[in-house]
């Protein structure tokens, strides 16, 4: 889902945040008084009112022939057991090769 912030002065498109309730997001849609952050995760665990806080960090993921045959989530983390990823990373607005 999409969530509508103000207050976070000064983020940069594609800038990771995290919402009081763990979960993570994308600053997406960058307007003078909000913001529009793209949740990853469920966003039935975020309310009206909660803090939202900047990482600072660009959204990066895993890129590689690490990532064959494995099962990651949408930052890439992996979710199949099989231990962590040994692979680059790149940002995701970065065009494919």
């Amino acid at each position: 889902g999409i969530a509508r912030v103000y207050g976070l002065k000064n983020i940069q498109a594609e800038e990771m945040v995290e919402f009081s309730s763990g979960l993570k997001g994308m600053a997406l849609n960058l307007e003078p008084d909000n913001v529009g952050i793209v949740v990853f995760g469920n966003d039935r665990l975020i309310k009206e009112g909660d803090i939202v806080k900047r990482t600072g960090a660009i959204v990066d993921v895993p890129v590689g022939l690490e990532l064959l045959g494995r099962v990651v989530d949408a930052l890439g983390n992996p979710i199949d057991g099989k231990g962590p990823i040994g692979s680059k990373r790149a940002r995701v607005g970065v065009k494919a090769p």
